[in-house]
């Protein structure tokens, strides 16, 4: 462990800091590798589109397909107010002569979901804030669902806690973030080219997934995995508590062959309303799901949400004004101090022969004077 956390110090210390942000401690850990702080360089100018606090995911650019395909994906919810915001990429050469690829993302200052979750100590929030908090990721889910894709990687880590200011105090809001796994829905696996792997965390994997090897990681998938935070938050503990990874599967797979059910909290633990949105979610078959919309509508969650939607919309306004993932070059030529080295002419940026993730093709980018090599 004590290995691990110096290998990722070095690459801290490798990456550099940005051309308009400081580069900080690591803050927690994607699909796509450690997630940083980022301090603006000057939190009192406002001629930028960047908030004084960021997380900054940072990679190799020959490594970076997966940050690059989290930047694609992530253009289609800008206007969503329950998925984390991008502000842009950057790319620049650190001191050690790498060419380094780093994602501008939002800061949760409250922390991951897991975070609150573990705070309670085994006894699970109130059932009032887990009302809030599925919510919002409802709505969030259901924003991704809308635009055709399914995120294969939600779990309380995944979710971050944004504080927005209210009339009656501060509030904390969730956001769905770390959607570099994301894959368009529907989108078919080439089975013979390559070998399954499964995308997300198998103690949030749906029986379906198990059962057809990541065939029909579809939207009901990411319902099933939204019915195993509710029951963590409720409860406090992963429904998986104490179990092996073995034996994670074997349940799983007896649920996705129709042998078996998932056992669900007993009646006097939660409200008949807790009970009823987590069956919507846990169906054994996938086809038996409500969708993220149809679950909006449930008694558990219904009406709530409205006021913090208003609430953050103003702070978008005031903090943001981003409207699109990827900054383009004129904003950096709008600082006269950055402009001579925040994209040097010579890069010219091509594009490479595309990798691919899961059969999709992700553009990566690089200087043209180094196409040839």
């Amino acid at each position: 462990m004590k290995r691990k956390h110096e290998e990722l110090e070095i690459k801290k210390s490798v990456y550099g800091d940005g051309n308009r942000w400081f580069r900080g401690s690591i803050i927690g850990k994607s699909s796509s590798g450690p997630v940083y702080l980022a301090t603006l360089k000057k939190p009192k100018w406002r001629l930028t589109h960047l908030p004084v606090l960021m997380a900054v995911k940072s990679t190799e650019v020959s490594d970076s397909a997966l940050l690059q395909r989290e930047a694609l994906v992530l253009r289609n919810f800008h206007a969503c107010p329950y998925i984390y915001r991008c502000f842009g990429e950057e790319v620049f050469t650190s001191d050690c002569n790498q060419m380094v690829y780093n994602l501008l993302l939002e800061y949760g200052s409250g922390g991951t979901l897991g975070d609150v979750i573990k705070k309670t100590g085994g006894n699970g929030l109130p059932e009032s804030d887990v009302r809030r908090y599925t919510r919002y990721i409802l709505e969030g889910l259901d924003c991704v669902h809308s635009a055709g894709y399914v995120h294969r990687a939600l779990k309380p880590e995944n979710i971050i806690i944004v504080p927005i200011i209210t009339s009656s105090g501060t509030e904390y809001i969730a956001k769905i973030g770390d959607l570099g796994l994301a894959k368009k829905s529907k989108q078919a696996r080439k089975i013979l080219t390559m070998p399954y792997k499964l995308r997300g965390s198998l103690q949030y994997s749906s029986p379906e997934t198990l059962v057809d090897k990541g065939l029909q990681q579809e939207p009901p998938s990411d319902v099933w995995a939204l019915g195993l935070i509710v029951f963590e938050m409720l409860t406090g503990k992963s429904v998986w508590d104490g179990k092996q990874d073995s034996e994670v599967e074997d349940i799983l797979s007896e649920i996705g062959k129709g042998h078996g059910v998932l056992k669900l909290p007993g009646k006097t633990e939660v409200s008949e309303e807790a009970m009823d949105f987590l069956k919507g979610c846990l169906a054994g078959k996938a086809m038996d799901r409500l969708t993220a919309h149809m679950l909006l509508d449930l008694p558990f969650v219904a009406g709530l949400g409205k006021d913090s939607r208003e609430d953050e919309e103003e702070l978008s306004v005031e903090d943001s004004e981003e409207k699109d993932c990827s900054p383009s070059l004129s904003d950096y030529a709008a600082d006269d101090e950055l402009s001579s080295y925040a994209f040097p002419d010579y890069w010219n940026y091509g594009v490479i022969k595309k990798p691919k993730v899961d059969g999709e093709a992700v553009r990566v980018a690089r200087p043209r004077h180094m196409m040839s090599r």
